[in-house]
């Protein structure tokens, strides 16, 4: 069975993310999608409703399983069996930034692979943080 683990805070969870799972899905068996939680960070939704939201994108979808950690990546994946480390990247300075995090993470662990998705041209200009600066104009 190929798993695979895709990492991030997702605060908040985004249509570009959602986007790079489901193509994920015809790569892998079954996908991790793993919310990370970090105390000396500041987040907008708590580690709950990150999950819940998550979890509201894929509510029937059996190969998609959400977890909360906050240890290394590569502790998660080893705990849960999985081969594969899941990335998207939208453009240049992504691809710099995931290049040196696969770089770390095949050092710490190099049965661990990491695969990167180029995200969807319709997706491209999404980011999490946009997302939270136009949520926090909704409620003003």
């Amino acid at each position: 069975m190929k798993k695979a683990l895709f990492p991030g805070s997702f605060d908040p969870f985004t249509l570009g993310h959602e986007a790079i799972v489901r193509r994920a899905l015809a790569l892998f068996d079954k996908i991790y999608i793993a919310v990370g939680v970090n105390t000396d960070k500041h987040y907008m939704f708590t580690p709950e409703q990150r999950l819940d939201r998550i979890r509201a994108f894929f509510p029937d979808d059996s190969r998609v399983e959400v977890v909360t950690y906050s240890d290394m990546t590569v502790d998660l994946c080893r705990r849960l069996g999985v081969q594969f480390i899941l990335r998207g990247i939208r453009n240049a300075e992504d691809f710099a930034y995931e290049q040196t995090v696969a770089a770390v993470n095949h050092t710490l662990d190099p049965t661990i692979d990491t695969v990167i998705l180029l995200s969807d041209t319709e997706h491209q200009d999404i980011s999490s943080t946009l997302e939270r600066e136009r949520l926090a104009h909704q409620k003003s």
